[in-house]
């Protein structure tokens, strides 16, 4: 259709690529030059019409054929955008348009002017009124005009690429995970990719003309401002911080700019969460390498004075002595019990987190922890969070809130008082639960060190691994903790927000894993569970698939992916409309990369049986 309306217009055109061979040309093109078909055909050689049109005698004579072929081949390559008016053998008088194309090569049109030049004749002869002069700026101003509209169509070309190439960049900024934006030296944005809500819930998406105060809040705007001054006074930085409306992590780099600075920054709260679980793992690895040989020592000590005390209490020995070997017995057993912890804090079990259901898991927890409390000390439960299926650690979880539960037990002591424990979700980012006691509060050297271990305000009767075993846990599944006082002691955990996923209907998996071995025994359990199974062996080709099936409704991924990528890699490019994404993996439990996965993901040890997946794929409730 392109060509037959191409055909119809009264100008030749031709199009060349950059290697100077035909694109295409109209019809016009090869009547007017009176070309042979061959040098009308896509892909005919700029350089054998001109020699055609040489040996034609459209150039008039010509001394050296090939020179003047070379010339005009070389002027060619040039890609110059050029204009001119040129009289043909036959006495016809064509202009010729030439044009650059952005991938290379040119346009050319030619118009016969011919018309247009034999009325400029008749009017100098008829018009012997008109001076000279008259009639030469008529002449030029006719020739610029037609040069005005040549450069007027490169400019419009040229206007239309860069519309094109800026909604390229907007396109591609605004789907970007990060908030990139300019702000003028008045601390005024103006330019917003429009993804500040996505980073930082609660703030505006369209903030082109606002200060960045009224945009962030004076909380966020003041842990911004010192780097923000920098870069306004020409000193790049990267920093980070914690935003207290939502709980997030925040990364952001500032870059200065002609007119104030660029500004780019991204949510890393779960990479924070990973890397202070991470962090926590080397931290007890190297405190078990630390203690493992002593603690071996100390316990053959212990057992050697065990049996030695046993060895005095049959004696006949009088009520005093009998007195301190009691005495030494219970401070050696006191002394393995003190061992027993340092094994748990130093090797400690898996985090293993379930499904579970938040109010069910308070009710559960209330059920063992009232009965240690005296009859004079209220346990409160406040429950913002409700029937939510939260994919955490029940087991560890219970044992830190019973361990902080007993501590303020002992700090209210013998007095009347209240145990406050409430939980809400902050901004779907942490989950957070404070116990707030009436007790006399922390001590100011408690604030500091009671996270540490061995550090207790109980003397003899404390062993200063409680809290410190709290932090522990709390930092293994990603949280973090803190210490206050308020009208009481008060302690705060913050623990990741995992929503649990939910049983899966049979339907349509995605399975991604490098061995053709084992992703046919795979295939073989997904399809005798009830699902149809699309194959993937890289993380490149399941992301392929997983854009263009929106109706999967799992994708079944191993850690370990050819090509060094991960199963944690394809997580983070997945789109967010993606199904969940499940785990397999054959690394031990200590392994880093594992622990990584297991804080964002549900994850399958290998080797399994079809029992051990459908358990994954239909999780029950935990309620313990």
């Amino acid at each position: 259709m392109t060509m037959a309306g191409l055909n119809m217009i009264q100008q030749a055109l031709s199009i060349y690529d950059q290697d100077l061979r035909l694109v295409q040309c109209n019809r016009r093109f090869r009547l007017m030059f009176d070309l042979p078909l061959e040098l009308t055909q896509p892909g005919a050689r700029f350089e054998d019409t001109i020699r055609h049109l040489c040996i034609s005698g459209e150039y008039g004579p010509q001394e050296d054929l090939e020179e003047a072929v070379r010339l005009r081949v070389e002027k060619a390559l040039a890609f110059e955008p050029h204009y001119m008016e040129r009289t043909r053998p036959n006495g016809r008088v064509i202009s010729v348009e030439g044009a650059p194309l952005p991938e290379g090569g040119w346009v050319t049109v030619y118009t016969d002017i011919t018309d247009s030049h034999r009325q400029e004749q008749l009017l100098r002869t008829r018009s012997e009124l008109l001076s000279e002069q008259l009639l030469t700026r008529a002449e030029e101003l006719a020739a610029t005009n037609r040069q005005l509209q040549a450069t007027n169509s490169a400019l419009e070309e040229a206007k239309r690429e860069l519309t094109g190439m800026e909604a390229r960049i907007r396109l591609m900024t605004e789907m970007l995970p990060a908030h990139i934006a300019h702000l003028g030296p008045d601390r005024i944005y103006t330019y917003s990719n429009r993804r500040l809500s996505r980073i930082m819930p609660g703030r505006p998406a369209h903030i082109v003309g606002l200060h960045m105060a009224d945009v962030l809040g004076q909380q966020a705007y003041q842990k911004v401002r010192p780097h923000l001054e920098a870069a306004l006074a020409g000193r790049a930085g990267t920093f980070e911080f914690t935003d207290d409306a939502t709980g997030r992590r925040i990364r952001t780099a500032m870059t200065p700019a002609e007119s104030g600075a660029y500004i780019m920054s991204m949510d890393v709260t779960e990479e924070t969460q990973t890397r202070a679980a991470l962090a926590q793992t080397k931290r007890r690895e190297l405190a078990a390498q630390v203690t493992s040989g002593m603690a071996h020592d100390f316990s053959n000590l212990l057992t050697i004075i065990l049996g030695l005390q046993s060895r005095l209490d049959r004696m006949a020995l009088p009520a005093a002595a009998q007195e301190l070997v009691t005495a030494t017995s219970a401070a050696a057993r006191r002394g393995g019990d003190l061992l027993d912890r340092i094994a748990t804090m130093t090797g400690g079990r898996d985090h293993r987190p379930a499904a579970t259901v938040w109010s069910a898991f308070l009710r559960d927890f209330a059920t063992l922890a009232r009965p240690a409390l005296p009859d004079a000390v209220t346990l409160v439960i406040e429950d913002e969070v409700g029937a939510q299926r939260l994919w955490l650690d029940p087991g560890m979880l219970q044992d830190s809130l019973l361990n902080l539960v007993l501590n303020a037990r002992d700090a209210i002591g013998e007095a009347a008082g209240e145990i406050r424990l409430a939980a809400r979700a902050q901004a779907g980012t942490w989950l957070e639960i404070t116990v707030t006691d009436t007790g006399p509060g922390f001590t100011d050297r408690a604030l500091e060190q009671a996270m540490q271990p061995f550090f207790t305000t109980k003397g003899r009767e404390g062993s200063g691994l409680g809290l410190s075993m709290v932090f522990d846990m709390t930092q293994r599944a990603g949280g973090q903790m803190r210490l206050e006082n308020a009208h009481g002691a008060r302690v705060t955990l913050q623990l990741p927000w995992r929503e649990a996923p939910r049983p899966l209907t049979p339907g349509l998996a995605l399975l991604v894993e490098d061995s053709p071995d084992l992703r046919r025994s795979v295939r073989d359990m997904l399809v005798a569970l009830g699902y149809s199974v699309i194959e993937a062996a890289s993380a490149d080709e399941a992301l392929a698939i997983a854009r263009d099936l929106p109706e999967l409704v799992l994708i079944l991924s191993d850690l370990s992916l050819a090509g060094g990528t991960t199963g944690l890699d394809l997580l983070d490019a997945l789109p967010a409309q993606a199904p969940p994404l499940c785990i397999m993996t054959s690394l031990r439990a200590d392994h880093p990369l594992y622990r990584a996965a297991c804080a964002r993901a549900p994850v399958l040890q290998k080797p399994f049986d079809q029992g051990h997946l459908a358990a994954l794929l239909s999780p029950k409730e935990d309620r313990t």
